[in-house]
């Protein structure tokens, strides 16, 4: 909930950048490793389920219903530490990982910005980046850049305080921009999709997202869309991001367990990825192209404890 330093991730990435507190921690009951083969799990953390904290209606990345990409990410590693998946969820905002990893409610938030605070961060297990979408077969269809001259009086979509934002400012591009809103209930609101349907709509000639928002959302359109990837940008502010996992700071001995499980299980990620239609780069920057045909995988059975109170991400 990549993400988010500076980001839509301000969008969604706002969760990441939340400040950690110090507070009192609840007490857990401590289990013995269950299911041959599976994982080892450190004391520190519960042993009878993978306990993730996430959002209640943040798709395409979670809901309730188990039906987000890191709702199947999550079933991945439970699968592999052969437990059950158990979900503490709770809307985005100021004070998520207080609330959640601090409390000791759960002890991993699936996808976490590299480098932002305040959690322990796992290797990161994909690479994703800021996209275009346009219609296809438009006017602005193979556009690549920002700094193309099509773009000139064009009406483009950004969401507040998002890295594309100050690319436009740079480029002298913000003044016929449309902003939508950074912070949100996204149990209300949706700001990609309400873009995405503007762009449909006619409103906008281009919307600019975060990827793994924008290629779910862009895919299920009735109008034919198409995300660019926005590889070829300046610097500053970054457009592209490792994601990872977020867990306590002290739980260093969990972060290594989930680091071997990333290893092990990437391809399988991977997969789960490209079939949601999130745009992915290699460690070369470059777009891991999708598969041909893909169909998305299916998450695990969620079990969840109730929604925690009006504190998020």
């Amino acid at each position: 909930m990549l993400k988010r330093p500076a980001s839509e991730n301000k969008e969604r990435f706002a969760p990441l950048l939340a400040s950690l507190a110090t507070g009192a921690l609840a007490a857990i009951l401590l289990f013995s490793p269950t299911g041959a083969g599976g994982q080892q799990i450190p004391d520190q953390v519960s042993a009878d389920a993978l306990r993730v904290c996430a959002e209640p209606a943040n798709m395409p990345y979670s809901n309730t219903a188990g039906e987000g990409f890191e709702n199947a990410i999550a079933g991945i590693i439970a699968d592999e530490l052969k437990v059950p998946v158990r979900y503490y969820f709770m809307p985005a905002g100021p004070g998520f990982v207080r609330n959640t990893l601090g409390r000791r409610l759960c002890d991993v938030v699936i996808g976490y910005a590299a480098g932002a605070d305040p959690v322990l961060h796992t290797n990161p297990y994909y690479q994703s980046v800021y996209v275009l979408v346009v219609k296809a077969g438009g006017p602005l269809d193979g556009v690549t850049q920002l700094s193309d001259p099509k773009l000139r009086d064009a009406r483009l979509g950004i969401v507040a305080g998002t890295p594309p934002a100050d690319h436009l400012l740079e480029l002298g591009l913000l003044p016929n921009a449309r902003t939508y809103s950074l912070l949100v209930d996204r149990r209300f609101e949706s700001p990609a999709e309400e873009m995405l349907a503007n762009l449909a709509e006619g409103r906008l000639d281009g919307a600019l997202l975060w990827g793994p928002t924008a290629g779910p959302f862009a895919a299920r359109t009735a109008t034919p869309l198409k995300v660019v990837p926005l590889v070829q940008e300046a610097d500053r502010p970054a457009m592209a991001y490792r994601i990872t996992m977020g867990v306590r700071q002290a739980d260093h001995a969990w972060k290594q367990t989930l680091n071997t499980i990333l290893v092990k299980r990437a391809d399988d990620i991977q997969r789960v990825l490209l079939a949601a239609h999130v745009p992915l780069l290699d460690d070369d920057d470059k777009v891991i192209p999708p598969p041909a045909a893909s169909k998305p995988a299916e998450a695990k059975p969620v079990e969840s404890k109730p929604q925690g109170g009006s504190a998020g991400r």
